[in-house]
């Protein structure tokens, strides 16, 4: 029974020795030169951080590359024959394109040249209908007390367009995105009032006059409603 035993116990720490021996040839020892094992997050590791020369500056990594230069200023758009270069016009003209970039200041004198022509045609015959669409409410209403009273008289006014010989912006001011552009006209016209028996009373038939005027056109920028109205007139010198 005691022989038994002993033989059994034997038996068990001869296979204790051998599963340690096998355990340590698969694994091996550690020596203490083994590496750390892997920091998702290790400083030590990144790039070097270098220091200026002479004092305890750090600077940060690639702070010695050239940096990208900034984009170079806008140069003033070219309003040869509209405005001259730094002028109030020329900067009046810049706002409003900043604030539309599709305006044309070109485009606008063609468009107020029709605008003036068909006005005078319209104040002149009377057409209430055309003349609203293109006057503000204070100009229309004084539109319409002059032509009010020349119907009183049983008066007629003929204009004959015979040309525009000028028209240039000599004012651009915006606020809060509305823009008022002011043109000067030269133009030459053949202008006479007549009376009901039909004899002219004022201007001619026949005669060419120079008539200077100076409108003011108004619109807000950036609006889908491409018209402009007429908002101020005054004689021109």
């Amino acid at each position: 029974m005691q022989d038994s035993f002993d033989v059994t116990t034997i038996i068990f720490l001869a296979l204790a020795v051998f599963v340690i021996w096998r355990l340590r040839s698969v694994l091996g020892q550690k020596t203490g030169t083994e590496r750390s094992p892997f920091k998702p997050v290790d400083r030590s590791r990144t790039e070097p951080q270098a220091r200026s020369e002479g004092d305890n500056v750090v600077r940060l990594p690639g702070a010695d590359r050239v940096q990208p230069a900034a984009p170079p200023a806008q140069a003033p758009r070219d309003w040869r024959g509209i405005a001259e270069p730094g002028s109030e016009v020329a900067r009046g003209l810049e706002a409003c394109v900043q604030a539309e970039p599709s305006f044309d200041p070109r485009a606008f004198l063609e468009g107020a040249k029709s605008a003036y022509e068909a006005i005078m045609i319209a104040f002149a015959k009377g057409d209430r209908k055309t003349l609203r669409g293109l006057l503000s409410k204070e100009v229309g209403e004084a539109f319409e007390r002059a032509i009010a009273e020349r119907e009183r008289n049983r008066q007629t006014l003929e204009t004959t367009f015979v040309s525009i010989d000028k028209a240039e912006i000599v004012a651009v001011e915006v606020r809060n995105r509305v823009a008022q552009v002011t043109v000067r006209f030269l133009s030459n016209l053949i202008t006479a009032t007549r009376n009901a028996e039909g004899k002219v009373v004022d201007g001619s038939a026949e005669t060419v006059v120079e008539v200077p005027d100076v409108w003011t056109f108004a619109r807000t920028l950036g609006s889908r409603d491409p018209n402009w109205q007429l908002v101020a007139t005054e004689a021109g010198a």
